[in-house]
């Protein structure tokens, strides 16, 4: 299944319905082509709501929306701000997103709860552990570790130095990983807040995706997917990185994965898409024909379903 849009594509996701693409022009597009309003302006993040119904989307019109099919609802604002990175917590029912140097907290069940954490410095990304009670903010010089529901509290500060773009949790939530402005990713093992470099990039490292249980975790930013180890207590400390799928002609820009599932996916910088399971052979090539870069990658909640979509607008689903 093709698409063709007049915007840009910010995000693909899959709800509980399927497949939804955020656009650069401020809609909501579903699989079955019913599309919601959702922003005056661009959406510039998107997540699946905590119930799977539906998306909820960030935008440079400072409102955060939830776009069902067919309808939209504002169900937070940031006035002359843009909503920068945005986060949902099944487990809990909560959404995180950032403005400017705030990261705020909402329950999209109770229209009065909202949490505001002020930083120093403009946060860059968000995301919630794995039980949804703490929520990680990346930001320049490290990050910052807050409980979701406490009003006034001190955060645990994870230094690093220089700009850190964007945070995630391993699946165990023993480690907190970001990726960094200068094509290198860094990591902490919560416990006792050892430090993890994790170098050797040739591009900048757009996303990171955990697969095989929460083993593996899976970059772009070189000429194939490289998986790092987390398996054990030390998880990648000590030990190398492997890169499968290489091809010296193209960068990965997007990876794709599920923690609970082995395949990866990539899209690459010259429009092609591959999926693979590290502890198989080959590659599955979903897209083959090149063109614009791939700016948005997503599998399903069963890894069974992949979106993507290119820099000018063009978008597939595909069964695997």
């Amino acid at each position: 299944m093709n698409f063709t849009f007049d915007a840009q594509v910010t995000a693909a996701l899959f709800d509980a319905s399927g497949a939804v693409f955020a656009l650069g022009d401020g809609a909501v597009v579903f699989e079955s082509g019913e599309r919601a309003e959702a922003h005056d302006g661009a959406v510039l993040c998107a997540c699946v709501h905590p119930s799977g119904e539906g998306v909820i989307t960030g935008g440079d019109d400072g409102r955060v929306v939830w776009s069902r099919r067919g309808e939209s609802l504002v169900l937070a604002t940031a006035k002359g701000q843009w909503i920068d990175a945005i986060d949902a917590a099944p487990e809990t029912g909560l959404v995180a997103f950032a403005h400017g140097r705030t990261l705020a907290v909402i329950d999209p069940a109770d229209s009065h709860f909202r949490r505001d954490f002020a930083h120093e410095r403009t946060v860059s990304g968000v995301a919630f552990d794995p039980r949804g009670r703490r929520v990680a903010a990346s930001t320049y010089g490290g990050a910052a570790l807050w409980y979701a529901r406490i009003a006034q509290q001190q955060p645990v500060m994870l230094k690093w130095a220089g700009s850190h773009t964007g945070v995630a949790w391993s699946p165990d939530g023993a480690f907190l990983i970001t990726t960094m402005q200068d094509s290198q990713l860094h990591g902490w093992r919560l416990k006792d807040q050892r430090d993890m470099r994790m170098g050797g990039y040739p591009a900048k490292i757009r996303n990171l995706a955990f697969l095989s249980r929460g083993r593996l975790l899976a970059t772009p930013g070189a000429q194939g997917v490289v998986l790092w180890p987390f398996e054990g207590a030390h998880g990648p400390m000590g030990r190398e990185a492997t890169e499968i799928g290489y091809d010296e002609a193209s960068l990965v820009n997007l990876v794709a994965a599920r923690p609970q599932h082995g395949r990866v996916a990539a899209g690459l910088n010259d429009g092609r898409v591959w999926v693979a399971d590290p502890a198989g052979q080959g590659l599955d090539r979903i897209k083959a024909d090149k063109g614009a870069p791939i700016v948005a990658l997503a599998f399903d909640a069963a890894a069974a379903r992949l979106a993507w979509a290119d820099e000018d607008g063009r978008a597939g689903i595909a069964d695997l």
